[in-house]
């Protein structure tokens, strides 16, 4: 009995975790078998994330197979790494970040962490509410802060995409109801920009969707390929069963 309970509340926390407390999530709709956007999710990555945060776990020529990007592409468009030599970084490499760790330390308190596993550890819907959820707040050492990850500890990275966005102010109408301006969709986030970017919120929702994309196929890059496999092993387990039973009947039939 313990340890059921045990499990059931090692199963809430995590879901809590996951989901960020009380935040409400905004579903990334993502599309795993959607190679275009896993392609731009890639270049995002490494364009505006693997400056900090390294997929150790994650090698460069196994995504550009996966993703069917010529190697020589990547080469040329991608890899932006260097290696403890200072040589940049080869194919075949792991997908490490060049930043020091002692830099890191000193920049940020801590080093960033790696983010390979970050989409199971949370989920999509978290991680695209949380990259759209970044708002101005003096109060923070780098002057942002984040609607589900309160007191966040990093910079507003795709600020230049996005611009900085504030949130809603109230008013009060005549009758003392309140209201948030007249922009619906500003009302319903909480959050108004205040300093375009260079997308429209429309195009960086879609940015961040395919990073939050290429982030989940990295968690788990053979996902697509298990649940592909898994029909055909299914319909052989079903056949199999089917004919393991006509076999035993057949056996049986005497000794019955």
């Amino acid at each position: 009995m313990k340890t059921l309970i045990l499990a059931i509340l090692v199963t809430f926390s995590g879901s809590v975790l996951a989901a960020g407390g009380n935040v409400k999530l905004d579903k990334a709709s993502i599309n795993p078998e959607n190679e275009e956007s896993l392609q731009n999710g890639f270049k995002y990555f490494n364009n505006y994330c693997l400056s900090c945060h390294s997929l150790a776990y994650s090698r460069y020529n196994r995504v550009a197979k996966d993703l069917n990007i010529p190697e020589a592409l990547v080469k040329e468009n991608i890899i932006f790494t260097r290696d403890e030599k200072g040589e940049t970084s080869k194919i075949g490499s792991l997908m490490k970040t060049s930043m020091p760790k002692l830099y890191a330390n000193q920049a940020f308190g801590t080093a960033p962490p790696d983010l390979t596993l970050s989409g199971r550890a949370r989920s999509a819907d978290w991680l695209y509410t949380y990259l759209r959820g970044f708002y101005l707040d003096d109060s923070r050492p780098f002057g942002v802060n984040n609607t589900v990850f309160p007191d966040v500890g990093m910079p507003h990275v795709l600020w230049e995409l996005q611009g900085w966005q504030a949130k809603a102010q109230e008013h009060h109408d005549a009758a003392g109801h309140a209201e948030t301006g007249h922009d619906t969709k500003a009302a319903e986030s909480g959050m108004s920009i205040v300093e375009p970017g260079s997308m429209t919120p429309a195009e960086y929702d879609h940015a961040v969707r395919d990073l939050v994309n290429f982030m989940m196929y990295v968690a788990e890059p053979a996902k697509q390929k298990r649940k592909s496999l898994g029909i055909p092993v299914l319909l052989f387990v079903l056949l199999f069963t089917v004919l393991a039973y006509f076999m035993k009947k057949n056996y049986w039939k005497d000794v019955h």
